[in-house]
């Protein structure tokens, strides 16, 4: 039996993929262990669902690593969470080099523990020459957060006399974000059966196609991600059009 990777037309590829990575926790507890053994083992579908966007060439991938409503779970748990991000940004970091893959990072940085800033931005700066595909974390973020702290910026600079308020616009407020260097996603995927967004790149997605899976993340694999990504082709995007005047 073929891969589903053959079905898919790669002209037709969304340039960006956001993925909510959910589930974790119950993996682990269905499995008799605690949920950081559940985030441990949520690092492999994240080298397996990276290589598949590498290989098909998209430009972008958005992954929602830690939010900011994450800081009032257990402080072991963050612990634990915030550990295992500098192991793995070290240990990934050369195969990021290898595949040609720049990450990124979004969210409040300066929420951060200093060793998790410092190997973050060791590896942004190691990566930042890379052409292929740009993988973004999302650490210590939420979207009403990065909405907030954009209108804030853009209240400062009226006050300075930097803008005006007649001139702000979709594409002026895009700026003041910290996805301004980033196009909108086509595709955002949420695994683990749940029907929500959590606070996720809302400005960003209101024209994205959602696609929800029930696999828990940590059991999610390169064929879960093609499926995904052939369901994504089968829609019609319209952005409020009709379908006769596409």
């Amino acid at each position: 039996m073929g891969s589903i990777k053959d079905q898919l037309i790669l002209d037709k590829l969304p340039r960006h993929v956001a993925v909510i990575m959910d589930g974790n926790g119950r993996w682990a507890q269905k499995k008799g262990n605690s949920r950081i053994f559940g985030h441990q083992h949520g690092v492999t579908a994240v080298r397996e669902i990276t290589e598949a966007a590498a290989e098909l060439g998209l430009g972008y991938l958005t992954l929602y690593a830690f939010s900011t409503e994450n800081w009032r779970r257990p402080q072991r748990e963050v612990n634990a969470l915030m550990s295992l991000l500098v192991s793995t940004i070290s240990s990934e970091t050369k195969t990021l080099l290898k595949n040609n893959v720049k990450l990124n990072t979004i969210g409040c940085k300066e929420c951060l523990p200093k060793n998790v800033l410092k190997k973050l931005e060791d590896s942004e700066k190691a990566t930042s020459e890379n052409t292929g595909l740009t993988l973004t974390l999302a650490l210590s973020y939420s979207s009403r957060w990065e909405i907030v702290e954009a209108t804030k910026k853009i209240a400062v600079d009226i006050q300075n006399g930097k803008t005006k308020t007649n001139e702000i616009t979709d594409e002026v407020f895009n700026t003041y974000l910290t996805t301004y260097n980033l196009p909108d996603p086509e595709l955002m995927i949420r695994t683990s059966g749940e029907l929500r967004i959590s606070n996720f790149l809302l400005w960003q997605i209101a024209y994205s196609e959602l696609y929800f899976s029930e696999v828990l993340w940590p059991d999610y694999r390169k064929e879960d991600f093609y499926e995904a990504l052939l369901d994504y082709q089968k829609r019609e995007r319209r952005f409020g059009k009709t379908s006769q005047q596409i």
